[in-house]
């Protein structure tokens, strides 16, 4: 006769137990996404954040016989009593008023163009239209350079051809800011137009077919239909215009230098000369830290005005 053992079964661990094992696992996941994005927020401090906040430090500093000295809110307070600094400013805001809302209207006539079943070749037109955006700053500036020139330039030579004489395009001051308003049409008005025409693609048809159901004509469908459902893509436009007509400078140095007699100057222009030319980087810095300051109070109306305000 045999006499059976007891088994002895072995307790479960504790719940407790498995919640520690677990816990390593949570925290690498957790952890993961700041890991992989470390690099780059160290580039963006190394190469954003430590060059705003230098350039801040700069600006309260002067540099006197060689000496950098701490002058406080001193180049601010220049910039106020600076005739150069207000013509670059006016010069500036005669391009932002004038030329990017003629670019603009432009470029939404070129994006209903360019998007209507009508037009063959779409696909060719729409790259070419967007060819000038790809083409370097500097080599773009060089060749309008050329066929602005007043005595062997192709634009007077084409208008010699109709009886028209020499035209001073980059000698006479109103000359030369129409000659760079021409540069800066010819160059941006494709890259927003290719922008316009991604939103207009995007309204439903139905909208049109409705409008035409309700009597609506062309120009009715374009005022209620194409230009609200425009509307995001026209923020964005004008905002990134704004932004980059402000820091214009490529243009306006190689055309003319910010002349003649400080027609072109601008203030992208303006804060290179101070820095690179008179070697005065805390002025410089304070030039840049109003064009950031007008920067963000332009984008802060823009956004109001034509934001969704549902």
């Amino acid at each position: 006769m045999t006499t059976s053992v007891p088994q002895t079964r072995t307790a479960p661990p504790p719940a407790r137990t498995k919640a520690k094992r677990h816990r390593p696992r949570r925290s690498a996941r957790r952890l993961a996404p700041y890991l992989f994005l470390l690099p780059a927020a160290a580039l963006f401090a190394v190469f954003k954040l430590y060059p705003i906040g230098r350039s801040f430090f700069l600006s309260l500093f002067k540099s006197v016989d060689g000496v950098d000295r701490y002058v406080g809110l001193d180049n601010y307070a220049r910039l106020m009593d600076d005739p150069l600094f207000w013509t670059a400013l006016r010069n500036t805001g005669i391009i932002l008023v004038v030329q990017v809302p003629l670019m603009l209207a432009l470029a939404t006539g070129l994006a209903v163009a360019l998007n209507s079943a009508l037009l063959r070749a779409r696909p060719v037109f729409r790259l070419g239209f967007f060819l000038p955006m790809i083409t370097g700053l500097v080599a773009y500036g060089i060749i309008f350079s050329v066929l602005l020139n007043q005595q062997y330039g192709l634009a007077n030579w084409l208008l010699s051809l109709v009886g028209f004489g020499e035209v001073p395009w980059l000698t006479d001051p109103l000359w030369a800011q129409i000659s760079l308003g021409l540069a800066l049409t010819w160059h941006y008005t494709g890259y927003n137009a290719v922008i316009l025409l991604a939103r207009l693609q995007t309204i439903p048809a139905e909208l049109y077919n409705a409008a035409a159901v309700d009597g609506a004509g062309t120009w009715q469908s374009f005022r209620h239909v194409t230009l609200p459902g425009l509307r995001p893509a026209i923020l964005l436009t004008t905002v990134l215009s704004t932004i980059g007509t402000l820091q214009i400078f490529d243009e306006p140095y190689i055309l003319t230098r910010g002349g003649p007699d400080n027609a072109t100057l601008t203030i992208g222009v303006y804060l290179y000369q101070n820095a690179f030319q008179y070697f005065d980087f805390g002025y410089a810095s304070a030039i840049a830290y109003v064009l950031a300051v007008l920067i963000g109070v332009l984008g802060l109306i823009q956004f109001r005005v034509l934001g969704d305000k549902s």
